[in-house]
């Protein structure tokens, strides 16, 4: 998915620190008050370790909680299918996806595991579901590339539940936290293919596991006062809900070290004292560590990709094993764009510059992007490049209604003599003759994403990303905006 927090966000939330109301805690072994020089650097390591999982809980308060959040889904335990893709007037997320209609659910796994049902799919459609829990560690996939196309019954099981496979669950995916979320993204060949879009979201199902046993159901969990969230909140409590979120978080065997660190400032232990105890040059190192932390965030987002001709070609989403305790990674990755795909299930090429290195603009340049014959992106489902306007990363408005060009429109697009694809990016129509092939730009700053759904492991092959054998194409500089034809 995209990122929630803007950069902005992430800065302005520093700002209100020094007079959090956040509740802190503490128990016998931390009542050692750490030096000033200690706290701040706490600090600065609860910002990085925890920013995944306060924007998780940012999500899952809208998807699942608040009704007025503009973004809420459906109640916990739920799926909630979007019968449509994304166009310019969804704003609430950046850099959505415009290829493959949305199906989500919210789950608590507290009292029971929730067993997850898919349809027959037509081996021609591409779907996935994903399994991100609070950690935003991606545990399992179902789909075409993980377990096929077929029919079949998955148990998702929290990480406290001891029980046996039951008959009938062809495999037993484990959150490592008490809530997690499954994204459900199901593949559509064009408008006119929405109601088989339809056909297959109808077939996804997600029930307690007592009722596909057709037994009981447990006692419930208890009832839990979610502590209201949202961008100016986080600004003046970003502790608070850290510390929140960590007791439906046990912790995991690379995690001893750095929740000691945090339990020495209050978070994730036992007993409660408001931060406001603190002497007023602890409170100040506080604001000082999270506003270091942000930093280090924000500049380790440059360094999770390599420039491959023009474009930034990585991956920085994984299960627990894939992270290995690099909390400074999974929080890059959080901000770059939180739930984002493991790699081998898709791979985001992302660019804003040209073959030059100067910054895609179409209010001053056309561009082309042209692949050469034989060399489409290597993938077994499908492929997109998707315009964005570079200022909000949201998709534009345009007169053709095309957000995107992908391999399902090769059919109706023109080739060259020597068998190349040339993709024509700029703000204005192209002549006739290239119309079928305009990816329409904004009146200024460019941000285009390629999609690889399903990359191929043999090469050519994107994988690993950045150091792949196949690599995106340059994108050139055709002419300036005053060259760039008209068409009515």
């Amino acid at each position: 998915m995209r990122r929630i927090f803007s950069t902005a966000v992430i800065g302005a939330l520093l700002t209100g620190c020094s007079g959090n109301q956040a509740a802190l805690v503490t128990d016998e072994a931390s009542r050692t008050r750490p030096t000033i020089e200690e706290t701040k650097a706490i600090a600065e390591d609860a910002f990085v370790y925890g920013l995944p999982l306060v924007m998780n809980y940012a999500v899952m308060y809208d998807f699942a909680l608040n009704r007025d959040s503009g973004q809420f889904k459906a109640p916990f335990n739920q799926i909630s299918n979007e019968a449509r893709v994304f166009t310019y007037e969804d704003t609430s997320v950046i850099v959505p996806n415009s290829d493959t209609p949305y199906s989500t659910v919210s789950l608590d796994l507290r009292a029971e595991p929730m067993v997850v049902s898919v349809p027959a799919v037509d081996k021609s459609r591409y779907y996935s579901v994903q399994l991100c829990d609070g950690n935003t560690f991606n545990y399992g996939y179902i789909g075409s590339r993980a377990t096929g196309n077929d029919p079949g019954d998955y148990l998702v099981a929290g990480p406290d539940w001891t029980g046996e496979t039951p008959p009938g669950i062809r495999q037993v995916f484990r959150s490592s936290t008490q809530f997690s979320l499954a994204i459900f993204r199901t593949q559509l060949f064009g408008p006119e293919d929405m109601p088989n879009v339809l056909k297959v979201q109808s077939g996804y199902r997600v029930r307690p596991l007592s009722a596909y046993l057709k037994q009981p159901a447990p006692p419930a969990a208890p009832e839990i006062a979610f502590p209201p969230i949202d961008k100016s909140l986080v600004m003046t409590n970003f502790l608070g809900y850290l510390d929140f979120v960590l007791h439906f978080a046990p912790l995991g065997p690379e995690e001893a070290a750095i929740r000691a660190r945090l339990a020495r400032i209050g978070i994730g232990a036992p007993g409660t004292v408001s931060l406001n105890d603190l002497p007023p040059e602890h409170k100040a190192a506080v604001a000082l560590g999270l506003k270091e932390g942000a930093r280090k965030v924000t500049e380790a987002v440059d360094q999770i990709s390599r420039k491959v001709n023009g474009w930034n070609v990585g991956s920085s989403f994984g299960d627990r094993a894939f992270y290995n305790g690099d909390w400074l990674r999974r929080a890059a990755a959080a901000q770059s764009g939180i739930y984002g795909n493991s790699a081998a299930e898709a791979v985001y090429p992302m660019a804003r510059s040209d073959a030059d290195g100067q910054p895609l603009d179409g209010s001053q340049h056309a561009y082309t992007l042209t692949f050469p014959a034989g060399q489409l992106p290597p993938v077994n489902a499908f492929w997109s490049v998707t315009m964005y306007d570079g200022k909000t990363q949201l998709l534009i408005q345009n007169p053709i209604d095309r957000y995107l060009i992908n391999s399902t429109m090769l059919p109706s697009m023109k080739k060259g003599p020597d068998g190349s694809l040339t993709i024509y990016i700029q703000n204005k129509a192209p002549e006739k003759a290239k119309a079928s092939n305009w990816l329409p730009a904004p009146d200024g700053p460019i941000y285009l994403v390629m999609r690889l759904y399903w990359p191929k492991v043999e090469s050519p092959s994107i994988l690993p990303p950045g150091e792949g054998t196949w690599q995106p194409p340059a994108i050139r500089r055709a002419d300036t905006h005053s060259e760039q034809r008209s068409q009515p």
